[in-house]
């Protein structure tokens, strides 16, 4: 995209409030998650869709974990009353994106963890760590 196409875009506020209002829709941050598993726990599904090891190592309290590469045949762990929101490694990792758009094609309510669990963790929130010895493998 040339410099003066980006110049027009940006300069519609009216199509950037809709962006933005996207985002604030369908993404939370760590501490409104925080702040949710405090106060409405039975109001949302939280998915961890990282790697196995990974999340028997460590992961955010009360969350499920689903593979990314098993959501298909796991869905049926998801709810469609609820808000489903996905988490993964990092802000970069793209894995929590394309979970919530699977689940959302499904006809799921889907968020996505801002930061990922890597976010969650510099906030200094709690985390399950599991001892790893008790696990196969």
């Amino acid at each position: 995209m040339k410099h003066e196409e980006i110049l027009k875009t940006v300069k519609n506020t009216g199509k950037a409030k809709e962006f933005f209002l996207q985002e604030l829709a369908f993404k939370t941050s760590p501490d409104r998650l925080h702040k949710m598993i405090s106060e409405s726990l039975e109001d949302f599904n939280l998915i961890d869709v990282r790697d196995y090891d990974d999340y028997i190592k460590s992961h955010i309290p009360y969350a499920v974990h689903i593979p990314m590469d098993q959501l298909d045949e796991q869905l049926e762990k998801l709810s469609k009353d609820k808000i489903n929101i996905f988490y993964s490694y990092c802000p970069i990792c793209q894995r929590c994106v394309k979970a919530a758009y699977i689940a959302a094609d499904k006809g799921y309510p889907s968020m996505t963890l801002l930061g990922g669990f890597k976010g969650w963790k510099k906030r200094g929130f709690d985390i399950v760590e599991d001892d790893v010895s008790d696990y196969p493998g």
